[in-house]
């Protein structure tokens, strides 16, 4: 198969019909043989009702169903295990993403050799604090991770099927697939400016608080992406070095009462100074840190491959 197109949908009852008739007559015009794969994501709608009805009468049509809203990242996991095309797409099923863009995605992932090809809506038909806000987020984005992408967070990509199976997409995670896809060796990663629709139907999902996850989530997937299979790396550097900082200023101390007992001097109690209880504060908390890491070893190193979000209610229609 040429295609797999996989499309979370959360309320979005009146978009379901016209994007799949739309997405029908790109693929069949582009001659791509092609799959179809909504992921009802808790939606308390009738966006059920419409993919089942759609899928019964077309064989191209798939549906998997949450049984409450996961988000948007189990969506995708979910839609990306499922996916047998050799091209894998997502989009958005509110129709700001456009269907037209399709062959040319393809195009991009066969003849240009991309792993991945990620949308970038150049203009965008957004609130302007939203338009500023995801400005400032994409800068981010892209010197903490070094990948050169203007838009991190757009619904429109392109995958080679290897991507897709490759990765693991969690939590809120889907903003930062090329930063994954990267991390697990696909580094052809590319950009093609897209059509950003205005929204035809319904009101938006997401509010000023996915600014705020965003960068929570960049902070994770930092942290995951180098330390996440040796977090002895990170543990045990800080709880050594607070140790090592620690034992300096007790051992400073200690010295200290040494000289005033050569001298004959009186010599005053170690624990008059303040600097005993900072340091012992110190070693303290350089062993947690360390045992920390060290624990962190046994439980990555014992571990199996997670599996997420398999509490789900699954529907296959064909």
């Amino acid at each position: 198969m040429d295609l797999s197109v996989i499309i979370p949908v959360y309320n979005e009852e009146e978009s379901i019909q016209e994007l799949t008739d739309w997405i029908e007559k790109v693929c069949t015009n582009s001659k791509l043989s092609f799959e179809i794969i909504y992921i009802d994501d808790g939606s308390s709608d009738s966006s059920w009702e419409k993919i089942v009805s759609i899928a019964a009468a077309k064989e191209t049509v798939k549906g998997l169903r949450f049984r409450r809203n996961y988000g948007k990242a189990a969506a995708l996991h979910t839609g990306f295990s499922e996916a047998t095309g050799n091209v894998v797409i997502t989009m958005d099923s509110d129709l700001q993403d456009s269907p037209d863009e399709i062959p040319d995605l393809v195009r991009m992932i066969n003849e240009e050799g991309y792993d991945l090809v990620s949308g970038w809506k150049k203009r965008r038909y957004d609130p302007f604090v939203k338009r500023i806000t995801s400005r400032f987020y994409n800068r981010t984005a892209r010197w903490s991770s070094g990948i050169k992408l203007h838009d991190f967070n757009c619904g429109l990509k392109a995958y080679r099927l290897e991507v897709v199976k490759s990765i693991e997409v969690f939590g809120e995670m889907h903003r930062y697939i090329p930063i994954l896809a990267r991390e697990a060796g696909f580094r052809n990663i590319g950009e093609k400016v897209v059509e950003h629709r205005s929204r035809k139907h319904g009101v938006t999902k997401y509010g000023l608080d996915r600014f705020v996850k965003g960068y929570l989530d960049l902070l994770t997937i930092g942290f995951i992406t180098r330390f996440g299979k040796s977090p002895m790396h990170l543990f045990g550097s800080m709880g050594t070095l607070m140790f090592f900082m620690g034992f300096i200023m007790a051992s400073y101390l200690g010295v200290r009462k040494l000289i005033f007992i050569n001298e004959n001097l009186k010599a005053p109690l170690v624990t008059d100074s303040p600097f005993f209880f900072i340091a012992l504060t110190v070693m303290i908390i350089g062993s947690f840190l360390f045992l920390t890491g060290f624990l962190g070893e046994l439980v990555n190193r014992n571990s199996s491959e997670r599996n997420l979000y398999l509490i789900r209610d699954k529907t296959n229609l064909n």
